[in-house]
């Protein structure tokens, strides 16, 4: 078997240049089809009857009506009298209809009465919470000594509201029977080669007998690795109509019950000598990832002070609960980390880059890719030159500010697997069964495949997408890039073993003394003794190589850990209090770059979902009903293009990143913006602002107050 390795810098033709992604074109036009896309011959529409009440019990239910109404084909009672929900919106009947307005009306015929019960859905007041669960502390040193030892000490409150996934595309699929044991799904899912046993668990059939595709999605973010209860039941109706049913949730539901980032709220005391560095850390959080009550941020974040202590309670709510959101726990422990290191630094009139800077070697072992990162982010914002201290910003009503933050993320790549078929007539085509949400992974692949055999992108076939091909892991983590190329670099070198066997006696050589470059196979130093890549491939006789590629989650090819340095430049009106971005810049690290411009890319994103968390998204629940006030795209306010500002992303590259192999990027960047963003705020007006999002009311409020909650 051949040595698995990336090549190296200088003989790289593809790999760490910026590609347009493949699908694009089909994007664009419209000829991509989504799950919604998806219509089958004579296909039912399902709907959902859902709770109204945060909490209730059953007390009453009557299908009666919608089963006896012409066009309604499969009704499906999902819990039923006596049954007790726990969450606004949860599911109580399913049904299937020829059309999406006789399944409306079904929906409406039902008749359903609650017995409605105390709820509570605003964990910040823990205090009132029914139930709450403390974690273990975790202590290290002695941190009630080095407190009271400290020079200086600052104490704040910080919080980060819960916010939802907010998939363009909702969760949903079209589900097929093509007899009582076969099923296929059209699904938007995170998770391909995942969903036949999911699906197969519940509807008691062989795992081999469902297939799930999913060429394109519409976002995810987290949020959808699961076949749900939605998309069960979309399979049992299609099962019980012996028909085809779509069944994608409506944007309340989505808003409501798909997921959402949890909230995280805390009390921080941090301690430091008179030069600014750090002693003892003192925190207390607590939030909700709903009726599960999960979510507890990773305190302190990054920063190892050396006397901590920290405790964390788990607050259960009446919502839906919580999903993995870009980097889960990761933004709320940035946000309440910095921010309390940023309050720091402004009690010392110290500037935090010079703080963060002063305590590099409390950064872990990624200390000198931090501090690296830390000087480029201020070169490129002009740090030095722009930074003054808190609320030293002018006399106008419009304040100018600056902040910074910092993250990090494993990102070690899943297990993938890959087949490849090299044709006698040079064509190559790959097979996985992971997918593309739209960060590039088509795009990825055939870099790989087309840099290993030299010969152009548009040579090389990619087929993902499939749970009938080659088993990848879920796109989640931050894995996939890092699974996906390991293993299909690993299939073409296996290709290519078996190639130059076929071609060396022609060449007069022995195999290990060939090279594929350039759209030939030649000598090694030789360019003159080669053959063309299709005169290769004609040697190949009757029959394509076959082989496969298995990227076990280790190796030379892929490693873990990156992380990243985002620096805000803002404007607040503090007449208004709107928060304007002038300008973000993100310097990031992820190991070798197969794509340049996708990776560019999986950061703009980033900072742009960044300044929607930071300035104006977030689920606003009615305390009296439970219920999400704004679950539609009208009031859940997300940036314009004129809400951007400027953005600067500089990749950290060269040898020491690339020789760690592929580490996923797609998470990290998303971590880091709402703490500096945060940051600059406080900066800017001379008070912290607690919250986020830094709304105008938020900002006003503080502002009033002085600051802190």
């Amino acid at each position: 078997m051949p040595e698995y390795y990336w090549p190296e810098e200088g003989k790289r033709s593809l790999i760490g240049k910026r590609h347009s992604r493949l699908d694009g074109p089909a994007k664009v036009s419209g000829k991509a089809r989504y799950a919604y896309d998806t219509n089958r011959p004579g296909m039912l529409f399902g709907k959902g009857l859902r709770c109204p009440h945060a909490h209730a019990r059953i007390t009453k239910l009557d299908t009666s009506a919608a089963k006896k109404m012409p066009g309604v084909k499969a009704v499906r009672v999902v819990q039923d009298v006596g049954s007790e929900i726990h969450f606004a919106l949860d599911e109580i009947v399913f049904l299937a209809a020829v059309t999406e307005e006789i399944a409306t009306d079904a929906i409406r015929a039902i008749k359903v009465e609650y017995e409605v019960l105390p709820h509570f859905v605003t964990e910040e007041q823990r205090d009132k919470a029914p139930e709450a669960k403390p974690a273990e502390e975790e202590v290290t040193g002695e941190p009630n000594a080095a407190m009271e030892a400290a020079d200086v000490k600052v104490e704040g409150y910080y919080g980060i509201v819960p916010i939802a996934h907010c998939c363009l595309e909702a969760h949903g699929q079209v589900c097929e029977w093509e007899d009582e044991q076969n099923m296929t799904t059209w699904c938007s899912t995170q998770n391909v080669s995942g969903m036949p046993a999911q699906f197969a668990e519940k509807l008691n059939i062989p795992a081999s007998n469902v297939r799930a595709v999913t060429q394109y999605m519409g976002g995810g973010f987290g949020s959808k690795f699961s076949a749900d209860r939605w998309g069960i039941e979309c399979a049992e109706l299609a099962r019980e109509a012996g028909a085809p049913v779509k069944l994608m949730l409506e944007r309340d539901a989505e808003m409501t019950v798909a997921g959402d980032r949890p909230s995280a709220y805390a009390r921080i005391q941090l301690g430091a000598k008179r030069d600014g560095t750090l002693t003892a850390w003192v925190s207390e959080s607590w939030g909700s990832g709903g009726v599960g009550g999960r979510g507890a941020p990773p305190l302190p974040y990054i920063f190892q002070v050396p006397n901590r202590r920290h405790q964390h309670t788990a607050v259960r709510t009446n919502r839906a609960g919580a999903r993995a959101w870009r980097a889960p726990r990761h933004p709320q422990a940035c946000h309440l980390t910095m921010g309390v290191l940023e309050d720091l630094a402004a009690e010392l009139r110290m500037d935090p880059l010079d703080l963060f800077l002063k305590n590099v070697s409390i950064m872990g072992p990624r200390a000198k890719t931090f501090e690296e990162e830390l000087k480029k982010a201020a070169e490129l914002m002009e740090w030095k030159k722009k930074w003054h201290p808190r609320g030293d910003s002018g006399s106008g009503r419009v304040k100018r500010g600056l902040g910074l933050a910092m993250h990090t993320w494993g990102g070690r790549a899943h297990r993938s697997n890959c087949e490849l078929l090299v044709y006698p007539d040079g064509s190559v085509e790959a097979k996985l069964g992971s997918q593309d949400l739209g960060t590039g992974t088509r795009t990825v692949i055939a870099i790989v495949l087309a840099e290993t055999f030299g010969v152009p992108l548009a040579a090389v076939k990619v087929n993902i997408g499939d749970s009938r091909y080659p088993a990848s892991g879920a796109s989640g983590g931050s894995t996939t890039v890092g699974g996906v190329s390991s293993s299909t670099r690993r299939a073409a070198l296996n290709a290519l073993e078996q190639l130059f066997a076929k071609v060396a006696p022609d060449l007069g050589v022995s195999p290990d003394q060939l090279e594929a470059v350039e759209g030939r196979i030649q000598v090694k130093g030789n360019s003159g003794k080669n053959l063309s890549w299709k005169q290769a491939t004609a040697k190949i006789g009757v029959n394509p190589i076959s082989v496969t590629g298995a990227n076990p989650g280790v190796g030379k090819l892929n490693d873990s850990g990156v992380g990243g340095v985002q620096m805000a430049d803002v404007s607040v009106d503090v007449e208004t209090g709107l928060v304007k971005i002038n300008k973000m810049v993100a310097v990031q690290d992820c190991g070798l770059i197969i794509d340049l411009k996708t990776a560019e890319s999986q950061v703009y994103g980033a900072l742009i979902m960044g300044i929607a968390y930071a300035l104006s998204e977030e689920k606003i629940v009615d305390p009296v009903t439970g219920r999400i006030l704004n679950a539609n795209m009208e009031f859940y306010k997300l940036p314009g293009v004129g809400d951007i500002g400027e953005l600067v992303v500089h990749m950290m590259k060269g040898r020491r990143y690339d020789e760690r192999g592929v580490i996923g990027l797609g998470e990290p960047p998303v971590i880091s913006p709402g703490a500096a963003i945060g940051n600059a705020v406080a900066n800017a007006i001379g008070v912290r602002v607690p919250y986020l999002p830094a709304t105008p009311d938020r900002v006003l409020s503080a502002l009033e107050k002085g600051g802190m909650a």
